[in-house]
């Protein structure tokens, strides 16, 4: 059995979330964490006992947080709380993403700032390592906190609400918490709005959708590096020394990148080169990957921190007895990095076709017309340049932003929004789109590889590569329909871009021992 993954508030990385989500280790809390748990909930019972003015402990939520809860009430409000903003619609969101908003709600909580009870940790705790997910639609935030989204995912806790097992079954949840030993859980004060009212369920969709784009960047790079070679391009541009005239962020790293996929090619010699200057699809790789790189190590620091940081309001601290007001719920910085991202790749989308159009067209490729290997009676690759237009019509139409706009909430009292859940699923559309341009790279360059008949010429690392592609999809000899192959090549590009033995085949050649380019002209 895998060894438990112990949670303490701290450190939690988007990578080991994705892996937890996925199911693949158990779970364990850090004592410490469920200590500062249990002290914070410990100040809000005092302060319940002193009868200060708490938001939605001892007074109303939203436009009624004047107003003072009467003794009857303040045991129920944690229920009510959930139940009255249980109002997610939709289709059902991926069970991974469910999963990952149940835990980095976990996580946040054991860094003592909720007031929540340990007892709520512990349900999310068994929930999690019993495989039990609930079913959540997919709608409900606007990115001020996920207020009807998460409250709707606490009803399938406390017994009201619809969840899956590991198997894929699905029925109401107090009883499949009972068959798998769970009883639904008993709420104290705060322990309802702590569950309902945090960004937990943006910043855990923010960080699987960040994950799908690093991964679909690391084939759009070994990629590119395949068409480099099938154009017989001019590598200049790599040269570090170049570069570094003008260093923005990201390119130094895509080109280094680069480089490694192309250790001990021919075209690292400069004489190689087909021309002297080539298409800016080629020969603004650095900057235009670098610019992805750039966007996406920005938007994992904002992500990580996240999924590490208190949502809550009001935030309780122990040290100095104060039960804040709080506004870290509001994810603006969060969707305004997920949206260059998002642009960030409508760039690299954009060369890829820019690079396909290159390669098909005889008088830049030097190649036969659409890389047909047959006569004036077969198109090629040409039909699937219009494939390769629809995606990047999807692309582009997910890249917009969000719209901002605002909010008539609570008369006036929330009047502001984000919107970066939109943002977070429409990053998470992209990356799974941009697989299948890649995939439609991949077939494109390997064809012109062939054509050019200098695969021999080829580094170790893009030999590797072709190999695989050409198991997957043989070259064109004659028209056959292709959406199988382009799908089974996007799936295959993104199991590499997870890593695994395939990638470290593929890039074997690391960072530090990438070839120079000390011998290509400035």
């Amino acid at each position: 059995m895998s060894v438990a993954v112990t949670l303490s508030g701290r450190g939690l990385t988007i990578d080991a979330l994705r892996s937890l989500a996925e199911g693949r280790a158990p779970i364990a809390l850090c004592p410490d964490g469920l200590r500062r748990m249990a002290e914070s909930h410990d100040l809000i019972g005092r302060a319940m006992a002193e009868n200060r003015p708490i938001y939605g402990v001892t007074r109303g939520l939203g436009a009624r947080s004047t107003e003072a809860l009467d003794s009857a009430r303040l045991q129920s409000f944690s229920v009510a709380t959930i139940r009255a903003r249980a109002h997610a619609v939709g289709a059902p969101e991926r069970d991974e993403a469910v999963r990952a908003a149940m835990i980095v709600r976990l996580n946040t909580l054991l860094t003592g700032y909720s007031g929540a009870s340990p007892n709520i940790a512990n349900c999310l705790l068994a929930w999690l390592n019993a495989g039990l997910t609930p079913v959540v639609p997919s709608i409900g935030s606007i990115g001020a906190s996920d207020l009807t989204w998460n409250a709707t995912l606490a009803a399938a806790l406390i017994g009201e609400g619809t969840c899956r097992d590991r198997e894929g079954r699905t029925g109401a949840s107090a009883a499949m918490m009972h068959t798998h030993g769970i009883g639904p859980v008993v709420l104290a004060p705060r322990d309802g709005l702590a569950l309902a009212s945090n960004s937990s369920a943006t910043a855990a969709v923010a960080a699987l959708a960040l994950a799908a784009a690093e991964r679909s960047m690391r084939s759009a790079q070994m990629i590119a590096a395949l068409s480099l070679e099938a154009f017989g391009a001019n590598v200049s541009p790599l040269d570090p020394k170049g570069l570094s005239a003008n260093p923005q962020p990201g390119q130094a790293e895509a080109a280094q990148g680069l480089l490694g996929y192309l250790a001990g090619s021919d075209l690292l010699d400069p004489v190689n080169a087909r021309r002297l200057q080539d298409p800016l699809s080629l020969r603004n790789l650095p900057q235009i990957h670098g610019a992805a790189l750039a966007a996406m190590a920005t938007a994992r620091t904002a992500t990580e921190i996240e999924i590490n940081g208190a949502s809550d309001n009001p935030l309780v601290l122990v040290d100095t007895g104060q039960i804040l007001s709080s506004g870290t719920y509001f994810t603006a910085y969060l969707g305004l990095t997920l949206e260059t991202v998002s642009r960030a790749l409508v760039h690299v989308t954009v060369a890829q076709l820019g690079r396909m159009a290159r390669l098909l067209n005889p008088d830049t490729s030097g190649l036969a017309k659409f890389l047909s290997a047959g006569g004036p009676d077969q198109n090629g690759f040409a039909p699937v340049l219009k494939t390769a237009e629809a995606l990047l019509a999807e692309i582009q139409h997910a890249a917009q932003p969000p719209a901002i706009w605002p909010s008539v909430n609570a008369n006036g009292i929330e009047d502001c929004m984000t919107t970066t859940p939109v943002a977070a699923r429409a990053l998470r559309l992209i990356a799974e789109t941009s697989a299948r341009m890649t995939a439609i790279e991949a077939m494109i360059a390997a064809q012109a590889v062939d054509l050019r008949g200098d695969g021999s010429r080829l580094g170790l690392p893009l030999k590797v590569l072709h190999a695989r592609i050409r198991e997957i999809s043989a070259p064109l000899e004659s028209e056959r329909p292709l959406g199988a192959e382009i799908e089974a090549i996007a799936d295959f590009l993104c199991r590499i871009g997870q890593g695994g033995e395939d990638m470290k085949t593929l890039a074997h050649t690391s960072t530090d021992q990438a070839p120079t380019m000390a011998n290509h002209p400035n």
